[in-house]
This record gives structure tokens, sequence and C-alpha cells, in this order.
């Protein structure tokens, strides 16, 4: 813990950022993959009807997992306060209160998608065709979505306190299982979604269990003592003051997303398939964004517990200026071999291709605008207010978006997927911009009030 913790509070940041930065990215892929694999297996053997009730799930998982993974958030943020402040009793707590917690919410969530799957998807306009397998893929995923939030608390906590390594090294074997089983259910068996989500749920399990162990053999603060597990009230409070802002701000965001998805389902099942790929291509770009969110959050957290301000001021700006660096690079070259990366995912329709192109122009290119929202989020959350972020996040994304899906959206000439995808890059942009005149008043609040007496 201490040679990571310090590579946070000391030395120089450019390199500690991009070494402690690279693992998170790695680890996000192996993640995505998991999603990845389960439409390209899907879309080889089953054909681009399975490939749209795979995609047409995301957002309403989304809509419900994200809400509780927010709470992790909260636990990091508490353990990097407390690793910063050297308040090693605060992370004992607060690492055997967000275990539990992970599993209630994963018992909670298992509880909503299996009941309400096919009712939430009815609520999405599910076509017909495609609703009985996606009600399918969605009660296997939440069946076993306890294991996902284990996983999610417990390397949040890893990450907090500086190891990004073992998250990745856990999710690489879990991602070699998921593709070899999805494989051999769908091929042997002919389970066709039911495969790939029971396969999902199989390699999400390792990954938990590998992380959990991970957590018991530690030496330090944030060792796990399973006998130790319980809900501290101080930690479990501010754990849920600093999550559950998050953890709504990603709800109401699955919540704008259901609404496209809706509007998306309205150009039929061939767009949906295109759409559903390009979302897959998309998600590989926005995990290299969102990393540097994870890191502004973590280096923000430890260095603000220790009242170092004027390195959170050089912190915000490195993480900034990267994710802008890598935002243009890898939304452009999603873009640029497009065709080919869709091929992979559609193999019987050029039409829903096409489709997908519209969606990686309008949204991969200026992706890294959803980048410098993420990181100005996540630098707020650092210094410990997750309110104020989730105010903004809410009205300028959401409220943005779903304005403009009932009023622009709605003009005959403008129903068209540009004028939909367009929505996001303009919701970026106004968040971005508001988050960060939070960012600097927050900012300047803390640093005043650290110079007064006490």
């Amino acid at each position: 813990m201490k040679s990571t913790s310090q590579a946070m509070l000391r030395g120089p940041l450019l390199k500690n950022i991009v070494v402690y930065t690279i693992p998170i990215i790695l680890t996000s892929l192996l993640q995505l993959l998991f999603n990845a694999a389960d439409l390209i297996v899907v879309g080889r053997f089953c054909g681009s009807i399975s490939v749209a009730a795979v995609g047409a799930t995301g957002s309403i998982t989304n809509l419900l997992v994200n809400f509780f993974i927010g709470l992790s958030v909260g636990a990091g943020v508490c353990v990097a306060h407390g690793l910063g402040s050297q308040e090693e009793q605060a992370v004992h707590n607060t690492v055997h209160t967000a275990l539990p917690m992970a599993i209630v919410s994963g018992v909670i969530l298992t509880v909503l998608g299996v009941c309400l799957s096919e009712t939430f998807l009815r609520m999405m306009g599910t076509p017909e065709d495609v609703l009985p397998l996606s009600a399918v893929y969605m009660k296997i995923y939440f069946a076993g979505v306890t294991f996902t939030m284990v996983y999610n608390f417990c390397a949040s906590i890893l990450r907090a306190a500086g190891d990004t390594k073992s998250p990745l090294v856990f999710l690489f074997v879990a991602g070699i299982l998921n593709v070899l089983l999805n494989v051999f259910f769908v091929t042997v068996f002919h389970m066709n979604v039911a495969g790939v989500a029971l396969a999902t749920t199989i390699s999400q399990a390792v990954s938990a269990v590998l992380v959990v162990i991970s957590l018991m053999r530690r030496g330090d603060a944030c060792k796990l003592i399973l006998s130790h597990m319980g809900f501290h009230k101080i930690q479990l409070t501010k754990m849920i003051r600093i999550g559950l802002p998050a953890g709504i701000q990603s709800s109401l965001f699955s919540i704008s997303n259901v609404m496209i998805q809706s509007s998306v389902n309205s150009f039929g099942q061939v767009f949906m398939s295109g759409n559903a790929a390009a979302a897959n291509i998309e998600g590989f770009v926005y995990v290299c964004l969102n990393a540097f969110h994870q890191t502004a959050v973590n280096f923000i957290g430890q260095n603000a517990g220790a009242r170092q301000y004027k390195r959170v001021y050089r912190i915000l700006w490195i993480c900034l200026a990267s994710v802008t660096v890598v935002g243009i690079a890898t939304g452009a070259l999603a873009w640029a071999f497009g065709p080919q990366l869709l091929s992979i995912y559609i193999t019987d329709s050029a039409e829903a291709i096409g489709y997908g192109m519209i969606r990686l122009a309008y949204i991969c290119l200026p992706y890294f605008l959803c980048g410098l929202m993420d990181v100005s989020t996540g630098a707020l959350r650092g210094l410990g207010a997750s309110f104020i972020p989730m105010v903004i996040s809410v009205l300028g994304v959401c409220g943005f978006r779903i304005g403009w899906i009932y009023t622009i959206f709605q003009i005959p000439q403008f129903h068209t997927p540009q004028c939909l995808y367009l929505s996001y890059a303009i919701s970026w942009s106004l968040t971005f911009l508001c988050q960060m005149a939070a960012l600097l008043i927050v900012y300047r609040r803390q640093v005043h009030a650290d110079r007064l007496p006490a």
C-alpha cells in the first residue's frame, strides 16, 4: 500500500498518472469484451436479430446496475481520503462495509431484473421479434449480477489504494473464460443469447472470487477479513453521501439512453442492429476516456485527504490534457476503421453497417468532449463533492437530451438518426463547462477553509 499510495502523493505526476491509468484502460477494455464477445458470437452464429436482442438490453441493464455501482465510487473515495490522511481504522471500516453493501445491492438487482425484464423491455418499445430473446438474456444476466457488484466494489477499493494491475489480471482470466464459454454454449448446445448470457455470468463470478481473495491477502489497512464484515455507520454514511449522487447520476444518464434507445427502436430492427454494433465499438473508446475519470477521482481523493491542493490542481490539468489527446486519437481510429469493425459484428446486412457508421461519425469523433466532462466530474468527486456534479450532469446531459427528443427530434424534417445522435456532443460540451465552473468554486472553498486556523 505504501509504495502505490506514495506514487499518488509524491513523485512525477505525469508518469505516475500514465502508469496508473493504463491498467485501468486495459481492465475496462477486457470488461467490455464480455459484451463484445456476446455480440460477435451471436452475430456470427445466430444472425442480426440476436445481435439486436443483446443490444436492446444494454440501456436498461445499465440503468439498474449503474445506480448501485455509483456506491462503489463512494467506497473508493472514502478509501482514498483515509489513505491520504493516514486514518487506517477508517480505511478498514470502509472495506468491511463495502462488501456487504455490494452483496445487498446484487440481491436487490437480481429481484428487479429477473421479475421485471419483460416489463422494462416493453416500456422501451422493443420489437416483438426481438423481445423474447432480449428477455432471456436479461434474466440470466441479472441472476448473476451480485458477482458484478462484488467485483466492482472490491476493484474500486484496490484502485483507491493504488493497485490497478490486480483487477487487470483477474479480468484477463475471466475474459478468456468468457470467450471460450460463449463459443461452447452457442455452437455445441445451440443456446443462442442464453448461452452468451450464461457465459458472462460464470466469467464474472470468477473475477469476483479472484478480487475478494486479493483483498484477503493484503497486509495493510485494505486487508479484508470476512469475519469483520458489517455496516459501520460513519463510513456507510460517507459512502452513501458520495456514492448515492454518483449512482443517481449514472442511472439518470441511463434513463436518457433508454429514451434514446426507444427512439432508435422506432427506426426498425435493421437500424437497431447497426446501432448496437456501433455502440459496442464506441464503448471501447469510452472506457479509454473514463479511465482518466477514475484516475482523477483517486489521485485527487488521496491528495485532497493529504491537503496537497497545488498537486490537486496539477492532477486536474494533466488528466484533462491526457483525455483530450486519447479521445481524439481513439475516436478517429474507431471511425476510420468503422466498416471493418462493424463487419465483425454484422455479417448479413450491409444496410445495418451503414447505419452503424452514422453513429460512429456523430458520437465517436467528438467523444473527447465526453472525456473532458467525465474528468471534471471525477475531480469534484475526488474533492468529496458529489451532489453538485450530479445536479449539473442531470440537467446538462439527461435534461438536455430528453428535451431534445421531445422537441427538435419530433419535428418531421429532424426526425433522423443524425439529429438524434447530435444531442450527445452538445450535452457533453454544456455539462463540461458547468462542471468546470463548479470545480473552481469547490476547489477555492476547500483551499480557503484549510488555511483557516483550527
